[in-house]
């Protein structure tokens, strides 16, 4: 949740199993009893058990798939077309609240929960596609809840009547905790003469109404919204936001209810504090883990690694083995930035101000379950990748151990953890790495970049690449490593996908560097050879090309007449109204959008259809109108904007031209070229003019004027031609 507001073991009932032996109407009367009772454990969704808040010795990687204002960014659509490959390198992504906000909003002025979901970020449409795209590229998507406020609507306690599923859901004044808002809602109630519910479990916050979590009404309405979240639109699990705003109490009663399979509270404090909300759901939900996160900014900004091994403001982060308890590991989810914490445009807060991979490469290094931030994954995705391609092959999860192996607190320079997983160790050394080089014989370097580097212990026995698969955006040289115990190791890969073995393939030694060329794709596959044994096969498919995969591509549906002056628009998600367009030149003074509105926002735009982002592509035509009709045949600057607001900056006018919010991003060309006074030299051979049947009229390809017939020049009817090689319209 934003904080500068306006602006984060259950039982089965079975049989006893020191009486093995039952007879034929025992066991009957047992099954029976089972059928009435399981039932009602569950509630209406019928659920077995109770939430286990998060999975025991998980080894998935989390990410924040947002960050503040990134509404084009992140949209559903952009999201969606991301889903195969964060796949590849995610479990769980979670998104912000999905539900409509009454306007642009990320989301934590929560207002409707159950009938609209058009949200900032895309329709509801778009969110199903993009949960069930997640879901089918092996991505489990997190909701943002937000429970402990909402938002109104109609008054101070006017809230949204919905009706799902049969039942009509709706809030009212006593569902408002008392003392809201510092006294606001006491006052605003008086004046009405309405009465409100009891006082707030938790911490008050003023903005929004907080609900009284002690009331039937809420507690059944979020329950059945929750039901919704997981059972409806596909959700796997909740991050809860603001949760030190009621008591934990509740989002255990909430978890065990719906039973979602991952849930995460944001209880933005100390590690004590933490610990106490966690008590308080009965472990039902996992937390993020705040000392974590701030004792690696502390180390990263100030250059003294040492920090990562004290104590942050008198807390342990939740999964140091310092920690009295061992057993918060499991439920901490571990980050280094996050939406609130970065620095944004509207405030300064407390973000990580360097050394973004060696931050990251300790947190993908250590128990919990680390959640990576989505600018740190856009700004740093290659290096990432690689990361987190380590973490699994040790088969690190949220219960591993880890020692640090400078335990002497003096040395600020660097830093050396090993962390225990199901299939190795794996050593991280932050800072720097001259000062603490591990014994050659013990670790193995596969990973290394400013202030970090990852080793792995010979005993493992596997080839590796430095490359993490993905698109690079030219050629490069990926290093191959071979992590073998084994006399005489070598390596063998190749570079058209096929298996390697002892027969096929190219051998090298450890350290081996591989070109990976320009502008195509390659699989590379690297094995450990030892003998004529070829074991743990690595794959890599890079994809080199110039073009960035963000590159805004002009749909085929955007097309302009020779005669016309016109340009095309791709509106940001956000802009839901009608686009306006408003052209004109200073010198003359003209306004080519007069003939519709005489004033702002000028004429409105056409609707052409949706942009392979999802965006939607509107296109403005003149008219043949101006305001002052001068000798301007075009206008010289243009805008474009949402029925007036938001809009664009002023736009340089280029006739075609293709704009976004960031402006001109290319042009649209003709059907048919416009004719030049120099037509420019042929490049096919085919100089001189032609009809359209091909038949040669003129030797010439330099032709001012093919009309009038004085001086000896051509004449030649209005049509089309083919000049030089290109069809021009006269």
């Amino acid at each position: 949740m934003k904080r500068n507001h306006p602006l984060f073991c259950s039982c089965l009932l079975r049989p006893c199993r020191s009486h093995r032996s039952h007879s034929w109407l025992q066991r009957t009367l047992f099954a029976l009893t089972l059928l009435l009772v399981l039932p009602s454990l569950g509630g209406a969704g019928g659920a077995l058990r109770a939430a286990d808040g998060w999975p025991s010795q998980y080894k998935g990687v989390m990410l924040q798939g947002f960050y503040w204002d990134s509404y084009d960014a992140t949209n559903w659509n952009v999201l969606k077309s991301q889903a195969q490959e964060l796949g590849q390198y995610f479990s769980l992504v979670w998104l912000p609240q999905s539900a409509n906000c009454g306007g642009q909003s990320m989301g934590y002025d929560d207002l409707y929960w159950f009938s609209n979901y058009n949200s900032s970020f895309g329709t509801e449409q778009e969110l199903r596609s993009l949960i069930k795209a997640f879901r089918d590229n092996g991505i489990g998507t997190i909701a943002d809840v937000v429970v402990n406020h909402r938002k109104s609507n109609n008054g101070w306690f006017g809230f949204p009547t919905e009706t799902y599923k049969g039942t009509t859901y709706t809030m009212s004044s006593t569902d408002v905790c008392s003392n809201d808002d510092n006294g606001k809602a006491k006052t605003e109630a008086d004046r009405l003469g309405v009465s409100l519910g009891n006082r707030d479990t938790g911490e008050g916050w003023d903005g929004m109404r907080d609900l009284d979590h002690t009331s039937t009404n809420v507690q059944n309405t979020v329950k059945a919204y929750l039901k919704m979240l997981l059972e409806d639109l596909g959700y796997v699990g909740f991050r809860y936001d603001m949760v030190k705003g009621y008591s934990g109490s509740y989002t255990k009663q909430y978890n065990e209810y719906s039973n979602p399979t991952y849930s995460v509270g944001e209880c933005w404090d100390g590690t004590q504090t933490i610990r106490n909300w966690i008590d308080a759901t009965e472990k039902t939900s996992a937390a993020f883990d705040f000392q974590f996160r701030y004792t690696v900014r502390n180390a990263a900004n100030n250059g003294q690694w040492n920090r990562l091994a004290q104590q942050n403001d008198g807390n342990w982060p939740l999964v140091s083995s310092n920690y009295q308890n061992g057993s918060y590991r499991r439920l901490a989810v571990t980050f280094v930035e996050n939406h609130d914490t970065e620095r944004r445009s509207n405030a300064a807060q407390d973000p990580l101000k360097k050394d973004t991979l060696a931050a990251n490469a300790y947190l993908l290094a250590m128990p919990g379950t680390p959640c990576i931030f989505l600018t740190h994954w856009i700004d740093c995705k290659q290096a990432l990748k690689a990361m987190i391609d380590v973490r699994r092959l040790v088969g690190i999860h949220n219960e591993s151990t880890y020692t640090n192996r400078i335990p002497n607190t003096s040395v600020t320079s660097v830093a050396a953890y090993e962390s225990k997983g199901t299939d190795g160790s794996l050593l991280v050394v932050l800072g720097n790495l001259k000062d603490y080089e591990p014994i050659a014989s013990q670790w193995v370097k596969v990973l290394s970049g400013h202030h970090y580097a990852y080793y792995l212990q010979p005993s493992m026995n596997i080839a590796w690449v430095d490359c993490a698969s993905g698109h690079y955006e030219k050629s490069f040289q990926a290093t191959l490593t071979a992590v073998s115990d084994q006399a005489g190791a070598q390596l063998v890969y190749t570079l058209d996908g096929s298996t390697p073995s002892a027969s096929n393939g190219t051998r090298c030694a450890s350290g081996t560097r591989v070109t990976i060329p320009a502008e195509k794709t390659t699989t590379l596959k690297v094995g450990l050879l030892v003998g004529s044994a070829v074991s743990s096969i690595q794959t890599r498919q890079y994809e080199v090309s110039e073009t960035k995969p963000d590159e805004v591509v002009v749909p085929d549906f955007c097309t302009r007449e020779a005669d016309e002056v016109c340009a095309f628009f791709e509106a940001p998600l956000t802009w839901t109204q009608t686009i306006a367009c408003w052209a004109w030149t200073d010198s003359p003074a003209d306004n080519f959008t007069y003939s519709q509105r005489k004033n702002w926002p000028g004429v409105d735009c056409t609707y052409l259809g949706t942009a392979q982002n999802g965006k939607k592509v509107w296109k403005w035509k003149w008219d043949g109108t101006k305001q002052n009709n001068t000798s301007a045949t075009q206008p010289a600057k243009i805008i474009f904007s949402n029925a007036g607001s938001p809009q664009t900056a002023d736009l340089a006018f280029t006739n075609g031209g293709y704009y976004t919010v960031d402006g001109l991003q290319a042009q649209v060309a003709t059907g048919i070229d416009e004719l030049q006074a120099e037509p420019t030299p042929s490049r096919n051979g085919r100089e001189g003019i032609y009809d359209l049947s091909g038949r040669k009229i003129s030797e010439s390809s330099t032709l001012p004027s093919l009309q009038g017939g004085d001086g000896g020049r051509l004449v030649l009817p209005k049509g089309i031609y083919i000049i030089n090689g290109r069809k021009v319209v006269f």
